[in-house]
């Protein structure tokens, strides 16, 4: 049995062949839809964080399946306050047949998946965003054709997704510039990881040396959930790494712009770059869904 918590522990011929498969996915939904090869299955789908993308695509996805998705509110297990984790999963492992979580802290999802008996899925951590990644990977493909060489720059608070989008750039050859303040730049266990994986990590203070030869700009939210209290500062620190026409010019005029929302319009990305030509931000969310069903498939199928 396989979870999906962590892109590093899957190798790069896995992920290729998760890519694969949802390309295939999205053309049979777009020719007709997709036949029903999970009917009778259930994904338990577990909230401490609310999302607008991750609880639709799954639960979309589950039923172009032909399957079926329950949301589980924060307030309803209060995981590992009012119920255990390793006890929640036992209770989920009979009831369904894959949980997916998102989750504060990555160790929880960790100890979902050690007491599960089911498939685990990481729907968003501190740690790692991989739902989020196999999407973006997707878009890539779809526009450029390739992803062994594409050159993507991430501009930003250095979190949970720009770690996720390393681990992706080591397995499929592509090169990764991040461009962060002092302050919300990569930590040890950032670096180690890259490290490890063979990562050549490109790192400046300077997000216009980051883009200049920049295929992809991706950038996110510089407040997460749970860092509220931070708001003032990070928006103080963040304001010079805000994606806007002018960083644009210093790119190649062949650069995408993505994000991987929601977007805080105005702050880390202008209204003109978001909704501009170069944007590929709502097929990216799109393709949640599609990356998605691919790994639902490949663990409940």
């Amino acid at each position: 049995m396989r979870h999906f918590i962590d892109l590093s522990d899957w190798s790069a011929s896995e992920l290729d062949d998760l890519l694969t498969l949802a390309v295939e996915l999205k053309r049979e939904w777009r020719a007709g839809g997709n036949r029903p090869v999970l009917a009778g299955k259930t994904l338990a789908m577990v909230f401490q964080k609310p999302s607008l993308r991750t609880r639709v695509s799954f639960e979309v996805g589950m039923f172009h399946l032909g399957g079926h998705a329950i949301y589980i509110s924060p307030q309803e297990i209060g995981l590992g306050v009012r119920e255990s984790i390793p006890d929640v999963a036992r209770v989920l492992s009979g009831y369904a047949q894959g949980i997916m979580a998102r989750v504060y802290e990555h160790d929880h999802m960790r100890q979902l998946a050690a007491a599960s008996s089911v498939p685990v899925i990481n729907g968003l951590s501190d740690w790692m965003h991989p739902c989020q990644t196999m999407a973006d990977l997707l878009t890539i493909y779809e526009h450029f054709g390739r992803l062994n060489g594409v050159k993507v720059a991430y501009v930003g608070d250095c979190n949970n997704v720009t770690r996720s989008l390393a681990v992706a750039a080591a397995r499929f050859d592509m090169a990764l510039a991040v461009a962060s303040p002092v302050e919300y730049g990569p930590d040890a266990d950032f670096l180690r990881m890259t490290h490890e994986s063979g990562l050549e990590l490109a790192l400046t203070t300077d997000p216009v040396e980051a883009v200049r030869e920049a295929d992809v700009i991706y950038t996110d939210t510089w407040v997460s959930m749970g860092q509220e209290a931070q708001t003032e500062t990070r928006h103080r620190v963040l304001r010079p790494y805000q994606i806007n026409a002018a960083l644009l010019e210093a790119a190649p005029s062949s650069a995408v712009v993505m994000h991987c929302l929601p977007a805080h319009r105005g702050l880390e990305i202008t209204d003109e770059v978001a909704d501009g030509p170069q944007a590929l931000i709502f097929p990216q969310a799109e393709n949640r869904l599609h990356a998605q069903k691919a790994v639902l498939v490949r663990l409940m199928g």
